[in-house]
């Protein structure tokens, strides 16, 4: 038997979680819910919806529909604690974008009431069921990369820029979580540092009432936002602005640090999170996707006979011979592998480890630190 889903918001993540849920054989889209009408029309053209589906401009619309089992949120940040409580209260199961609430406290509640409930609550981690995190993972667990050193990453784009969130809740969360399945460790001290630019270069650069009509916020309320934070060039995050570039530094329990570039003003778009080992580089690159996933072996050795010639110190060892290998990966879409792990944990009614709420409440607890942090110029933290 299929599972009545209503999806909450019809924006750029909304429209694929649709096209994903109308697509899987044991799902059946009941509404969408959108403020924003044409949003509504658009997605309505573009699948030929049938005419049972329910278009509504409000989830108070849709609470009772009969045969209603789930509800998919991808809405602005700062609505999913809300709508998710609602759901969940409702007695359905919850598929949550990320974040899954914005302070730690609202996570823990949500958790909490899933329990109650007795409930899947679920978050869209779309990059842990991305086939290049799971054989990187197994590579690093093999140990082929020799004694792991460090890791970066850089997530970067121009646009778009959100009015509820900064840099850091957008965005951070999809490299953390990467990094943390891959090290199967968490951080036990984190620092943010971040810059707040003026706001009125990005209305001259970009159309503000497009971006308002994706997220499903009101424009008027979208734009006095932005009018309120310009024009002040800020080196910290202060608390009641939103930083659009950060820079995060995690430190693991073995003494692994990760550094992560996040900025949503940047016109190079980057897509990449890298490991370093003493034997080899563990290379994620989403921005090439003929080869998404690299490693580059190698080591290097500085400890020669004093007396070898000159000829001899420059040429190639055998030791320091590098050798770059494409990994092949089995083509699939992350956000349909979410789409059918969610329905399959509400058919079973058991919890998904790497997307349950508990589980993203231990990334919210690092993003809360990580704010604390960038409030506090950069101080430091440990988890709280």
């Amino acid at each position: 038997m299929k599972i009545g889903i209503a999806v909450l918001g019809a924006g750029r993540w909304g429209v694929n979680l649709i096209r994903n849920f109308l697509n899987h054989p044991n799902s059946q889209v009941l509404a969408v819910v959108d403020p924003n009408r044409d949003s509504l029309v658009a997605v309505q053209k573009q699948f030929n919806l049938d005419a049972s589906v329910i278009l509504a401009a409000d989830w108070s619309q849709v609470q009772a529909l009969p045969g209603l089992e789930a509800v998919a949120i991808a809405t602005p940040a700062s609505t999913h604690y809300t709508l998710a409580a609602a759901a969940l209260q409702q007695g359905y199961h919850v598929l949550a974008e990320k974040p899954l609430a914005l302070n730690l406290t609202e996570a823990i509640e949500l958790c909490q009431l899933a329990e109650k409930q007795q409930r899947q609550l679920f978050v869209d981690h779309t990059y842990l069921f991305h086939p290049a995190v799971a054989r990187g993972q197994r590579i690093i667990q093999q140990h082929q990369l020799g004694k792991l050193r460090y890791g970066y990453a850089q997530r970067t784009h121009f646009e778009p820029v959100r009015h509820d969130v900064d840099a850091l809740w957008d965005l951070a969360v999809h490299d953390i979580a990467i990094f943390n399945t891959w090290l199967e460790q968490t951080p036990i001290l984190v620092r943010a540092m971040g810059t707040v630019f003026p706001k009125e270069e990005v209305r001259c650069k970009s159309s503000p009432g497009s971006r308002k009509k994706e997220e499903g916020i009101n424009k008027e309320a979208a734009i006095e936002i932005e009018n309120k934070f310009a024009p002040s060039l800020l080196t910290v995050n202060p608390a009641e602005a939103l930083a659009d570039l950060v820079l995060v530094t995690l430190t693991y329990p073995d003494g692994f640090q990760a550094f992560i570039h996040l900025c949503w003003l940047n016109a190079d778009k980057q897509r990449r999170l890298t490991v370093v080992g003493s034997l080899a580089t563990l290379i994620f690159d989403e921005m090439s996707p003929e080869t998404p996933l690299i490693v580059q072996r190698g080591t290097s050795d500085c400890r020669r006979d004093e007396n070898n010639s000159f000829e001899s110190a420059i040429a190639p060892q055998p030791h320091s011979l590098r050798h770059r290998e494409v990994l092949n990966l089995e083509s699939a879409e992350p956000l349909q592998r979410v789409c059918d792990r969610f329905l399959n944990c509400v058919q079973t009614n058991t919890p998904c480890p790497t997307s349950s709420g508990s589980a993203s409440v231990e990334l919210i607890r690092i993003l809360s630190t990580l704010s604390k942090s960038l409030e506090l110029g950069g101080q430091p933290l440990i988890p709280f």
